[in-house]
C-alpha cells in the first residue's frame, strides 16, 4: 500500500486537474450558447433567401441557370469534387474530430478528382500527415466564425465552380441534434438541386402572385444564390463551432466525474493507510510499555 504522503499528493493532483476540466466545461458552455444565438439571429434572413429562390423556381419552372447545372455529361471518374471540411483547432472534445475525418475519408475513397479545403488546425495536420493535398486558401481558425470568413470561402468556391475547376462542392461539418447527440454530416453546396427548394408544379387554375424580376430572372438568381451559398457555409461554421464546444462540454463533464470518483477511491485508501499507521503506532507504544513493565 502506498504511504500517506504519496496518496495525499495524488489526491491534490487530481483535484487540480478537476479544477481545469470544470473551468473548461464552463467556458465551452458559454461559447456554445453564444454560437447558438448567432445562428438563431441570422437564420431568418437565409431562410428568406431560400424562400425567394423557391418562389422564382415555382413561377419559372423552365428556368435553366448555371448554379443548377448538374454537368451530367462529365464522367464520374473525371468529375472535380471539392470538400470543405470543418474540424476543430484543438482536441479534448471526445470523438468530434475523428468523426469528421472519417466521413471525409469516405468521400476521398469515391471516384473523381478531389480537392480538399480544410478549416481547423487538427484536420489540416491530419490530412497533411497522410499526404493529402490541401488548398491553403482558408487557413482560418474555427474559434471565431464570422460572415466575412464565410463570404471569402463562398466567393472562392463559387468562382472555381463557375470556371469549371469544380463540378461538385460539399461541406463536411457536425450538426448538433441536441445537447447529447451531434452527427457528422455532408451537405451539398453546388450545384443546387430544385428538389431542395420544394418546387412543385402548380395547377393552371391556381392563383400565382405576381412578381417582377429586373433586369431578368437570371440576373436576380446571380445575386441571390451567392448570398444563399454564403449563408449555408456560415451556418455550417457556426453549427460546427457549437457542436465542438458541446462535445468538449460532455468530455470535460465526463473527466470531472471520473476525477470525483477517483478522489473518493483515493480518500478511502488514504483513510486506510492513516488508520494502519495509527494502529502501528499504538502497537509500538503498547509493546514498549510492556517491555518497560517486564524490566
Amino acid at each position: 500500500m502506498a504511504n500517506i504522503r504519496e496518496i495525499q499528493s495524488r489526491i491534490n493532483s487530481v483535484k487540480d486537474t478537476m479544477k481545469i476540466t470544470n473551468a473548461m466545461y464552463m467556458i465551452s458552455s458559454s461559447k456554445m450558447t453564444h454560437a447558438k444565438k448567432k445562428l438563431a439571429d441570422t437564420e431568418p434572413y437565409f431562410y428568406g433567401l431560400q424562400g425567394e429562390i423557391s418562389r422564382i423556381l415555382r413561377h419559372l419552372p423552365e428556368l435553366r441557370h448555371r448554379f443548377f447545372d448538374q454537368r451530367e455529361k462529365i464522367p464520374v471518374e473525371e468529375r472535380k469534387i471539392g470538400s470543405i471540411v470543418i474540424t476543430a483547432d484543438k482536441g479534448l472534445a471526445g470523438a468530434y474530430n475523428h468523426n469528421i475525418v472519417k466521413v471525409e475519408e469516405e468521400i476521398l475513397a469515391k471516384p473523381g478528382i478531389h480537392k480538399l479545403f480544410v478549416v481547423g488546425e487538427l484536420g489540416r495536420h491530419y490530412f497533411s500527415k497522410r499526404g493529402v493535398e490541401i488548398d491553403t486558401n482558408f487557413r482560418y481558425t474555427v474559434q471565431k466564425p464570422t460572415m466575412h470568413r464565410a463570404r471569402d470561402i463562398s466567393g472562392a468556391i463559387i468562382d472555381q465552380f463557375l470556371d469549371g475547376e469544380l463540378d461538385e462542392v460539399y461541406v463536411v461539418y457536425t450538426r448538433m441534434e441536441n445537447s447529447v447527440q451531434a452527427d457528422a454530416e455532408v451537405m451539398k453546396l453546388l450545384p443546387l438541386e430544385r428538389a431542395d427548394f420544394n418546387v412543385m408544379k402548380m395547377p393552371l387554375n391556381m392563383y400565382r402572385e405576381e412578381i417582377d424580376l429586373y433586369p431578368s430572372a437570371e440576373d436576380v438568381m446571380d445575386r441571390i444564390v451567392p448570398n444563399y451559398v454564403n449563408g449555408m457555409i456560415y451556418g455550417a461554421l457556426v453549427e460546427a463551432y457549437a457542436s465542438e464546444h458541446n462535445a468538449r462540454m460532455m468530455a470535460m463533464k465526463s473527466a470531472t466525474d471520473s476525477a470525483q470518483s477517483l478522489i473518493k477511491e483515493l480518500s478511502i485508501l488514504y483513510n486506510r493507510a492513516r488508520q494502519a499507521a495509527i494502529t502501528q503506532e499504538i502497537t509500538e507504544v503498547c509493546a514498549g510499555a510492556r517491555a518497560q513493565q517486564r524490566k
